[in-house]
Formats: C-alpha cells, structure tokens, sequence
C-alpha cells in the first residue's frame, strides 16, 4: 500500500536530517542503505501478522551516510512480513488499526521534518 499525499513525497533534503527525524519518531535505519539509497522503518506487530510502515529515499547529491548528502523522500509504502520470503506489498489487506497508525506515523515524521527545515 502506498501513502500518497503525505507531505513526504518529493522533499529534497539533508539525510542526516531525515535519519535524525525519522528515529526521533519510531523508525530505524538500520543496515538497510547503500550510497544511493536508504530505507526507514517502522515495525507494528498486530494478531493478524508484522506489518513494516517503510519510509525509502534516494541521494540526490553526494552519498549516503554522508552528513552532506542531499536526500530525496519516495513515496512511503506499506508491507506485511511473510517469513521467511521477506515484506510483500501488493495484494495485502490491511488492518484498518495498522493503515491509521502508519497514517499518524507519518503525520509526525512530516511535523518533524517541517520543524527542522
């Protein structure tokens, strides 16, 4: 599922600031990056499966993590884990509690990265 309209899409903006916004509210980093590419995210366990709010951006300018790398922010995407195959995102139904947090999660991220810039 993807999050259109959020107030994320398109931002071109410091990584560091994204990285430093985006742990501030929940999401993780973690290992999942290469030097044009990183993924934020979010993991909510609900009884009907582990559900992954992911936040992707691209280097526009320079590398990632570099602090000077000019990111921009990708659509956000909304995935369920099947293990051990890895996050699946077309053809899910969502938990309407897991699509309004992920809402409210990226409602905040948005807040925090507008309060930085």
């Amino acid at each position: 599922m993807k999050f259109t309209e959020t107030g994320l899409e398109n931002h071109q903006i410091k990584f560091t600031l994204v990285h430093d916004s985006a742990e501030s509210v929940g999401f993780v980093h973690a290992d999942q990056w290469d030097y044009e590419r990183a993924m934020f995210d979010y993991k909510m366990v609900h009884h009907e499966g582990t559900f992954y709010l992911r936040v992707p951006v691209y280097a526009v300018k320079g590398d990632i993590p570099a602090q000077s790398t000019i990111v921009q922010i990708m659509t956000p995407i909304l995935g369920k884990h099947y293990y051990p195959h890895g996050v699946e995102y077309e053809g899910e139904t969502y938990p309407d509690a897991i699509v309004e947090k992920s809402k409210k999660k990226l409602e905040l991220l948005a807040q925090r990265i507008e309060n930085e810039l």
